[in-house]
């Protein structure tokens, strides 16, 4: 099977680690540590609804001083969730997961249930080169708009010699002539 083949659904993970709103945030702990995973979905009638991640816990429990058999879920649960069908293509995932800073997307049929979770992981499992479309957005947020390198231009795909930081894209010179005028 060609990675331009692979769908979602060919390679999500079906087992979802799950909690309520109303679970605490020393509950979901527990359970990432028995399952060693560093998130957990939060779902309502079996349709996703939110996630806690690791960094959450240590971020706004931990750091914070507050406690966690009395934390909440729902509380410190990231609401604005992005989710994928298991139907598109596993580039829109690299794609989604770079675009929106995340490491994972939870996977909902065309009724909005939970059947699924898919991230960095899976993709580097089924193509080390889709991880480059990941990373990207790391890299370009690294690179200070005064630095130059070589390479293609993400606007016209020429390959210069003098790529620069432009709009969040590598971009030559001539490219970024044209936004500017």
């Amino acid at each position: 099977m060609k990675v331009k083949e692979i769908r979602v659904g060919d390679c999500m993970k079906r087992e979802v680690i799950t909690l309520r709103e109303e679970n605490t945030v020393m509950e979901a702990a527990v359970l990432m540590r028995e399952k060693k995973i560093g998130s957990v979905i939060i779902v309502k009638n079996d349709a996703p609804i939110g996630i806690v991640t690791e960094g959450d816990i240590t971020y706004k429990i931990v750091a914070e001083g507050k406690d966690p058999r009395k934390t909440l879920m729902k509380e410190i649960m990231h609401s604005k969730l992005k989710t994928i069908g298991p139907n598109e293509m596993i580039e829109k995932v690299a794609e989604m997961l770079r675009d929106e800073g995340i490491k994972r997307l939870p996977v909902v049929n065309d009724k909005g249930k939970l059947i699924g979770i898919i991230g960095e992981t899976d993709i580097v499992r089924i193509s080390p080169g889709l991880y480059e479309i990941i990373r990207e957005k790391t890299e370009l947020e690294d690179f200070s708009a005064s630095e130059f390198t070589s390479g293609n231009c993400e606007i016209c795909g020429n390959y210069s010699e003098t790529l620069k930081k432009s709009s969040g894209k590598l971009a030559c010179e001539e490219c970024i002539e044209e936004e500017s005028v």
